[in-house]
């Protein structure tokens, strides 16, 4: 095997939250999402034209109830 060239990429789709890990050069690193934290929030909502996920989308279902949905 070639260093560098072989990625192993893991996603977690959990039922409160969700990580992804990639495996390369012997070594395991967790992908941040766009807030800079290693998990998500597995949640969807939808408002206006839009359709938000994550961190976001759990902070329109505080607001919002009957916009939001489960992901999983």
């Amino acid at each position: 095997m070639v260093k560098g060239r072989l990625a192993i990429i893991g996603i977690d789709l959990g039922m409160t939250y969700s990580c992804i890990r990639v495996f390369r050069n012997d070594q395991v690193n967790i992908i941040q999402n766009e807030h800079g934290y290693h998990i998500t929030p597995s949640c969807v909502a939808f408002a206006n034209e839009e359709t938000l996920i994550g961190e976001t989308a759990l902070y329109k279902a505080i607001i919002n109830t009957r916009q939001y949905y489960s992901y999983l």
